[in-house]
Protein backbone atom coordinates (compact mmCIF):
# COMPACT_ATOMS: atom_id res chain seq x y z
CA UNK A 1 0.00 0.00 0.00
CA UNK A 2 1.19 3.68 -0.79
CA UNK A 3 1.74 6.50 1.22
CA UNK A 4 -0.95 8.28 -0.42
CA UNK A 5 -3.27 5.10 -0.30
CA UNK A 6 -2.54 5.48 3.45
CA UNK A 7 -3.31 8.76 3.60
CA UNK A 8 -6.55 8.65 2.08
CA UNK A 9 -7.68 5.27 3.62
CA UNK A 10 -6.80 6.76 7.60
CA UNK A 11 -8.36 9.95 6.81
CA UNK A 12 -11.47 8.44 5.73
CA UNK A 13 -11.61 6.41 8.77
CA UNK A 14 -10.81 9.56 11.38
CA UNK A 15 -14.14 10.98 9.38
CA UNK A 16 -15.73 7.74 10.27
CA UNK A 17 -14.37 6.44 13.58
CA UNK A 18 -13.42 9.02 15.52
CA UNK A 19 -16.48 9.00 17.79
CA UNK A 20 -16.06 5.62 18.46
CA UNK A 21 -12.72 6.11 19.38
CA UNK A 22 -13.45 8.99 22.02
CA UNK A 23 -15.70 6.38 23.26
CA UNK A 24 -13.38 3.60 23.93
CA UNK A 25 -11.14 6.43 25.50
CA UNK A 26 -13.89 8.54 27.89
CA UNK A 27 -14.34 4.55 29.18
CA UNK A 28 -10.79 4.28 30.30
CA UNK A 29 -9.82 7.43 31.47
CA UNK A 30 -10.97 9.87 34.13
CA UNK A 31 -9.95 13.55 32.56
CA UNK A 32 -10.34 14.91 29.72
CA UNK A 33 -6.78 15.99 29.11
CA UNK A 34 -6.26 11.84 29.76
CA UNK A 35 -9.20 11.83 27.42
CA UNK A 36 -7.25 13.38 24.51
CA UNK A 37 -4.01 12.05 24.86
CA UNK A 38 -5.53 9.00 24.49
CA UNK A 39 -7.71 9.46 21.86
CA UNK A 40 -4.35 10.63 19.84
CA UNK A 41 -2.26 7.55 21.16
CA UNK A 42 -5.48 5.75 19.43
CA UNK A 43 -5.25 7.84 16.30
CA UNK A 44 -1.07 7.39 15.54
CA UNK A 45 -2.07 3.58 16.80
CA UNK A 46 -4.55 3.29 13.56
CA UNK A 47 -2.21 5.00 11.59
CA UNK A 48 0.78 2.74 12.31
CA UNK A 49 -1.57 -0.19 11.96
CA UNK A 50 -2.87 0.43 8.55
CA UNK A 51 -0.21 -1.61 7.03
CA UNK A 52 -1.80 -4.47 8.64
CA UNK A 53 -5.65 -4.33 8.05
CA UNK A 54 -6.13 -7.72 6.16
CA UNK A 55 -9.84 -6.60 4.97
CA UNK A 56 -11.30 -9.88 6.71
CA UNK A 57 -13.51 -7.11 8.99
CA UNK A 58 -15.18 -3.88 8.66
CA UNK A 59 -12.82 -1.02 9.68
CA UNK A 60 -15.30 0.14 12.12
CA UNK A 61 -14.70 -3.13 13.64
CA UNK A 62 -10.75 -3.12 13.14
CA UNK A 63 -10.25 0.30 14.20
CA UNK A 64 -12.16 -1.01 17.90
CA UNK A 65 -10.19 -3.62 18.14
CA UNK A 66 -7.39 -1.44 18.06
CA UNK A 67 -8.81 1.54 19.83
CA UNK A 68 -9.22 -1.24 22.59
CA UNK A 69 -6.37 -2.64 22.67
CA UNK A 70 -4.60 1.18 23.02
CA UNK A 71 -6.61 2.25 25.71
CA UNK A 72 -5.57 -1.18 27.76
CA UNK A 73 -1.97 -0.83 27.39
CA UNK A 74 -2.30 2.97 28.11
CA UNK A 75 -4.12 2.05 30.88
CA UNK A 76 -1.57 -0.39 32.14
CA UNK A 77 1.96 2.13 31.27
CA UNK A 78 -0.11 5.46 33.05
CA UNK A 79 -1.61 4.10 36.12
CA UNK A 80 0.54 5.51 38.17
CA UNK A 81 1.22 8.55 36.49
CA UNK A 82 -2.70 9.97 36.65
CA UNK A 83 -4.68 11.59 38.94
CA UNK A 84 -8.09 11.57 39.23
CA UNK A 85 -10.54 14.95 38.83
CA UNK A 86 -13.47 15.37 37.66
CA UNK A 87 -14.18 15.75 33.88
CA UNK A 88 -16.09 19.04 33.67
CA UNK A 89 -14.83 22.43 35.10
CA UNK A 90 -17.09 23.75 37.92
CA UNK A 91 -16.86 27.13 35.68
CA UNK A 92 -18.43 24.83 32.39
CA UNK A 93 -21.19 23.35 34.73
CA UNK A 94 -22.44 26.76 35.94
CA UNK A 95 -23.12 28.19 32.38
CA UNK A 96 -25.32 25.05 31.55
CA UNK A 97 -29.22 25.05 32.41
CA UNK A 98 -30.04 22.43 34.87
CA UNK A 99 -30.84 19.89 32.48
CA UNK A 100 -27.62 19.43 30.90
CA UNK A 101 -26.03 19.08 34.21
CA UNK A 102 -28.17 16.09 35.41
CA UNK A 103 -27.79 14.40 31.42
CA UNK A 104 -24.08 14.74 32.15
CA UNK A 105 -23.85 13.75 35.67
CA UNK A 106 -25.36 10.45 34.39
CA UNK A 107 -23.18 10.45 31.94
CA UNK A 108 -19.95 11.20 33.89
CA UNK A 109 -21.35 8.32 36.94
CA UNK A 110 -21.92 5.84 34.25
CA UNK A 111 -18.78 6.42 32.69
CA UNK A 112 -17.16 6.62 36.22
CA UNK A 113 -18.82 3.14 36.82
CA UNK A 114 -17.47 1.12 33.94
CA UNK A 115 -14.11 2.32 34.96
CA UNK A 116 -14.18 0.35 37.77
CA UNK A 117 -15.10 -2.49 36.61
CA UNK A 118 -12.33 -5.44 35.10
CA UNK A 119 -10.93 -4.27 31.81
CA UNK A 120 -12.66 -6.92 29.88
CA UNK A 121 -16.16 -6.00 30.76
CA UNK A 122 -15.65 -2.21 30.51
CA UNK A 123 -14.31 -3.14 26.81
CA UNK A 124 -17.73 -5.14 26.61
CA UNK A 125 -19.95 -2.39 27.77
CA UNK A 126 -17.98 0.22 25.62
CA UNK A 127 -19.55 -1.95 22.91
CA UNK A 128 -22.47 -2.21 24.04
CA UNK A 129 -23.00 1.41 24.58
CA UNK A 130 -22.19 1.83 20.65
CA UNK A 131 -25.00 -0.43 19.97
CA UNK A 132 -22.96 -3.32 18.42
CA UNK A 133 -24.56 -6.49 17.49
CA UNK A 134 -23.40 -9.94 19.76
CA UNK A 135 -21.56 -10.91 16.50
CA UNK A 136 -19.83 -7.73 16.00
CA UNK A 137 -18.70 -7.61 20.00
CA UNK A 138 -17.32 -11.42 19.31
CA UNK A 139 -15.63 -10.42 16.67
CA UNK A 140 -13.82 -7.70 18.10
CA UNK A 141 -13.22 -9.52 21.41
CA UNK A 142 -12.33 -12.93 19.98
CA UNK A 143 -14.88 -14.82 22.01
CA UNK A 144 -18.04 -16.22 21.09
CA UNK A 145 -21.46 -14.78 20.59
CA UNK A 146 -22.47 -16.93 23.42
CA UNK A 147 -19.45 -15.54 25.77
CA UNK A 148 -20.91 -12.40 24.61
CA UNK A 149 -24.61 -12.89 26.48
CA UNK A 150 -23.26 -14.47 29.39
CA UNK A 151 -20.28 -11.78 29.64
CA UNK A 152 -22.42 -8.99 29.12
CA UNK A 153 -25.26 -9.86 31.60
CA UNK A 154 -23.06 -10.55 34.39
CA UNK A 155 -21.38 -7.06 33.70
CA UNK A 156 -24.44 -5.23 33.42
CA UNK A 157 -25.29 -6.18 36.91
CA UNK A 158 -22.21 -5.24 38.26
CA UNK A 159 -22.13 -1.70 36.96
CA UNK A 160 -26.04 -1.63 38.04
CA UNK A 161 -24.56 -2.17 41.66
CA UNK A 162 -21.93 0.23 41.23
CA UNK A 163 -24.21 2.58 39.85
CA UNK A 164 -26.55 2.15 43.11
CA UNK A 165 -23.26 2.42 45.54
CA UNK A 166 -22.99 -1.48 46.40
CA UNK A 167 -19.29 -1.73 44.99
CA UNK A 168 -16.75 0.28 45.12
CA UNK A 169 -13.61 1.02 43.12
CA UNK A 170 -11.95 -2.04 42.66
CA UNK A 171 -8.81 -1.16 40.32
Amino acid sequence: MSEDEQTTLFRQWVEQCTGLMARVARAYTATKEDCEDLVQEILLQVWRSIPCFERKSSPSTWIYRVALNTALAWQRKNRRQRRFQPLFEVEQIAEDNGEQVQKRERIERLYAGIRQLPKADAALLVLYLDDLSYREMAEILGISETNVGVKLNRARRTLAKIMKGEMYESR
